[in-house]
C-alpha cells in the first residue's frame, strides 16, 4: 500500500524559503508522475507543481520562477524548494502520486480528481 509522508513545512516571513519533502513508501516510484497541491480552508485544492518520469515539470503560474520541484528516484523522495515566499502561499501542502505510468506532468493537475494517493499534508505559513 502506498504511503506518502510530507515534511518541511513551517512558518516563515515573506521573502523567506522552505523546502518540502515527500517520501513515498510501497510504490514503484520512478515511472509515475508526482506533484504538490495546496489548499486553504474554504477554497478548492489547487495544483502547485508536478514532475513526470522523464523529469519534465509543470508549475502553476503563481509559483513560476519561485518554486522548484525535483525528485530523487533512488531515495523515493519528492522535493519542493520554495523561495521568495509570499503570504498568499500560506496553505496546507499535499504530496500526491498519479498511478498512470509515464504520464506527462502537464496532465497532472487536470487529473486531480483521479489521484488516489495523497500525503497527510504539511502546513506552510508565510507572514508579511
Amino acid at each position: 500500500q502506498v504511503r506518502l509522508v510530507e515534511s518541511g513545512g513551517g512558518s516563515v516571513q515573506a521573502g523567506g524559503s522552505l523546502r518540502l519533502s515527500c517520501v513515498a513508501f510501497g510504490y514503484a516510484y520512478s515511472s509515475v508522475c508526482m506533484g504538490w497541491f495546496r489548499q486553504v480552508p474554504g477554497k478548492e485544492r489547487e495544483g502547485v507543481a508536478a514532475i513526470d518520469s522523464s523529469g519534465s515539470t509543470t508549475y502553476a503560474d503563481s509559483v513560476k520562477g519561485r518554486f522548484t520541484i525535483s525528485r530523487d528516484n533512488a531515495k523515493s523522495i519528492l522535493y519542493l524548494q520554495m523561495n521568495s515566499l509570499l503570504p498568499e502561499d500560506t496553505a496546507m501542502y499535499y504530496c500526491a502520486i498519479d498511478s498512470r505510468r509515464y504520464m506527462s506532468s502537464r496532465d497532472f493537475f487536470p487529473r486531480m480528481g483521479s489521484i488516489g494517493s495523497w500525503g497527510q499534508g504539511t502546513q506552510v505559513t508565510v507572514s508579511s
